[in-house]
This record gives C-alpha cells, structure tokens and sequence, in this order.
C-alpha cells in the first residue's frame, strides 16, 4: 500500500520526534484520565463496576486516539477521513447510550440529594398509569429497584424517577390512614360515639400515640352516624396497622351493642344517610 497519499513527503526528523511526543503525551494522559475517572467513580454510592470501567476505558482510548490522531499531524497526514469516522462514532455513541447516560446522570443527582434511601416506601407512576407502591431495596446507576407488598419487584428508570410525580411515604417519618364507620348508635349521644371510635382505634397495635387518634363525623341522623377515625402509623405498617383498627372498632362497637359498618376502603357517603324503614 502506497501511504504516501497519506503523509507528506518528505517527512523530517523533528516531524516524527514531535509525533513521538504526541503519543506518548497521549497515552501518558490516558492513563491519568483512567484513575480519575476511576476515583471519581468510586465516590458516586450508585456507580456499579461495570458502570466505573466503562467510563474509564472511554476516557482512555478518547485520548489515545486524541494522540493518535495529532501523531498524524505532526506527520502531515490527512486526518480528514480519521475525524469524519470519528465524529461519526462519537454521534452513534451518543445516540445509542444516551438513556444510559440519563440514568446515571439521574443516579448521580438521586446519590446527592437523596429525595429517596434504601428502606423508605415510595409510590410512583406505574406502566398503566397506575400508581405503584413498594420499599425501596437498591439503588444503582440504572434504576430505583423496589418490592411491593404483594411480592412483586419494580425497576424504575432513574431519569423517570426524577422527571415524573414521586411520593415518598416514609421522609415524614410517620403516615396517616383512616376508616370509614357507619353506627346504628341506639340513642347514644354523638360525643359518645365519637369517644368509643377514638379509644377503640388508639388501642389497636402499632397506632402512634402522637398524633393522637382524630374523629370526623361527617353525617348524622336519628339513629345513625357516619364519622371517618383517621390514625397515625409506621408507613411501611400501614394494612397491617389498618387492618387491626378496623377489628378493635368493630369489636369495641358490637361489645356497646352498636350495629356498625367499618371499612378501610374509600365510599362515597350518601347524601343524606337513610334510616332503615
């Protein structure tokens, strides 16, 4: 193969010391660029190993071409064509890992400012847009990896994580639920009904004493009332916690001899509550 298409001729000896120079600046420099890449790397909590070596083999070879390429230079090469292939890498690269590169941009800022930690309990926006809840049990350069309470594992995206609705159920330290009760109260008065609720609820395991146990009534009619008994729990407890309320209240109304209707769930009371006929 003929190179001198390739190199000017004739080539001088202080062309090829200066091309000389230029690798071994080169290789020199990516050797430097490789540790510190390394050492950077190494203080990001969500940077994998995999994740730390392709970054530093990136930045080495990135400058070992740069060398490369001004070698040629120095030679009075046509580096023309080793730019375009280069700049044409570099696109598809960039193309190709650009969601790489936004998730861990995105683990970066999650490691930083910490809207999220291992253990805490979080909902996101799931793939039918529903909201999905669960405990947090990784954290990588990928994904925030959680588990649901019925068994299943999640992997959000990072970049999802931070550029969508996040709820994190546990930074508060505390969270509150309610139940729905409907009492055939019997004559009781109102204040009597509300403190049998409030003492029923705040004596089911794992209710906090502070906030204390709330009470809202919010229908009354002759013979019934409708209130919602709203508690204070551990947020990763709370069906548990939810669960054993609504067992004290019924248990502590049938024991008054008080018809009632507790539910956890969310209904839509009527209007104006029907007595039976």
């Amino acid at each position: 193969m003929d190179f001198s298409q390739f190199l000017s001729t004739p080539i001088t000896w202080w062309q090829v010391l200066w091309a000389i120079v230029a690798l071994l600046a080169g290789w020199i420099a990516s050797r430097i660029a490789k540790r510190a890449v390394t050492d950077l790397m190494s203080h990001v909590p969500t940077a994998t190993p995999a994740a730390t070596r392709f970054a530093a083999r990136f930045a080495q070879y990135t400058l070992l071409l740069v060398g490369f390429g001004i070698a040629l230079a120095f030679l009075g090469a046509n580096v023309q064509p080793v730019l375009a292939v280069v700049i044409v890498l570099v696109v598809v690269a960039a193309l190709v890992l650009r969601g790489v590169a936004d998730n861990f941009a995105a683990s970066v800022l999650i490691a930083t400012r910490k809207p999220v930690v291992l253990g805490e309990e979080i909902t996101v926006e799931g793939p039918d847009g529903k909201p999905i809840t669960g405990t947090v049990i990784e954290l990588n350069s990928r994904a925030v990896v959680f588990t649901t309470p019925d068994g299943r594992t999640a992997h959000v995206p990072n970049s999802k994580l931070l550029a969508e609705t996040l709820v994190n159920n546990s930074r508060h330290g505390g969270r509150r639920s309610e139940v729905q009760v409907r009492v055939e109260r019997a004559g009781a008065a109102v204040d009597e009904v509300v403190g049998a609720l409030a003492e029923a609820a705040a004596a089911a395991e794992g209710v906090h004493a502070d906030p204390a146990v709330g009470v809202l009534v919010t229908a009354v009619s002759e013979r019934r009332i409708t209130a919602r008994v709203q508690f204070w729990h551990d947020p990763v407890r709370g069906l548990t916690v939810t669960s054993g309320v609504v067992a004290a209240v019924t248990r502590a109304l049938a024991q008054r001899g008080w018809t009632s209707t507790v539910t956890s769930e969310a209904v839509v009371p009527p209007l104006v509550p029907g007595d039976p006929v």
